[in-house]
């Protein structure tokens, strides 16, 4: 059966449409070399998009366990112009003011009605501190207004992924789920929520229910049942003893990235980084 190429190398890589934390745009050319040919990629933890829009697979599956990111990114397929027209109109100064945020923001935690809520989950990451994207216990929208002089409306991203979206399949489920429905053939990416550099720093959730060392090591685990069926499977995390351990049958390849959690850019630095990879048949 005949394998699709993948970009080794993209002069101008397309950027995501959503600020994300953990972003893989600084290591795409790093994530491209390691992920073989295959006929489709699978990302269990779709986040920003950011590999998808830089690979060239015939076909895409990305899943997340974050209901509002998978709607949106299915709205935008599905309605492309229309519904960026609709995204846009919440991007004017009046709206960028505190007062403003919290009412848009208590809105959106009401909002049952598709197109608005995501329109209004596209306003909260732009407008909001840092682009974060975080909730409640109670599963309510939380991150405080972000203070930005002239927030950023990603038009051209957006009708970029719309063109490149008609080539993918968007999910809403777990990545336990997603990894054990992939098949001979498929290639799959995870990105999970980063290991904590010190395991007694907060660990902060990646959305309600967060992402726990016990979900780290499942991870693993299934990774490495994937291989032995036939799924090579490529894994992003921080380079850390426990990451080390849990990985322990993969092949590692370790480098540094710059860190962009401070506020204060002379107190940023570099944190070691890894990729972890099971290959298909091992």
């Amino acid at each position: 059966m005949a394998k699709v190429k993948r970009v080794q190398s993209i002069i101008t890589p397309a950027r995501p449409f959503l600020k994300w934390a953990g972003n893989k745009f600084r290591i795409l050319d790093k994530v491209r070399k390691s992920l073989p040919p295959g006929q489709r990629l699978v990302e269990p933890f779709a986040g920003s998009g950011a590999v998808f829009l830089n690979t060239d697979y015939e076909r895409y599956l990305l899943c997340d366990s974050n209901r509002d990111l998978i709607d949106l990114y299915n709205l935008l397929k599905d309605k492309g112009a229309g519904f960026i027209e609709v995204a846009q109109s919440l991007f004017v100064e009046a709206n960028n003011c505190a007062e403003r945020y919290y009412e848009l923001r208590d809105e959106f935690n009401h909002c049952a009605e598709p197109e608005r809520r995501a329109a209004l989950f596209i306003y909260l990451n732009r407008h909001g501190y840092n682009g974060l994207c975080r909730y409640n216990a109670s599963g309510g929208f939380n991150v405080p207004f972000g203070r930005y002089k002239r927030p950023y409306f990603p038009k051209r991203e957006m009708l970029a992924f719309h063109h490149r979206a008609q080539h993918a399949r968007f999910r809403h489920q777990d990545f336990a789920t997603t990894i054990r429905q992939s098949r001979d053939g498929d290639v799959i990416y995870c990105d999970p929520p980063y290991v904590p550099l010190s395991l007694s720093a907060n660990f902060t959730s990646y959305s309600a229910g967060g992402f726990d060392l016990e979900q780290q090591k499942e991870l693993a685990r299934l990774s490495e049942k994937a291989a032995k069926r036939g799924v090579t499977v490529l894994i992003s995390n921080h380079d850390t003893a426990f990451a080390r351990e849990i990985y322990h049958s993969a092949r590692i390849k370790h480098f540094s990235v710059q860190r962009y959690i401070s506020c204060h850019g002379k107190s940023r630095n570099k944190a070691g980084e890894l990729l972890a990879l099971y290959s298909a048949g091992e």
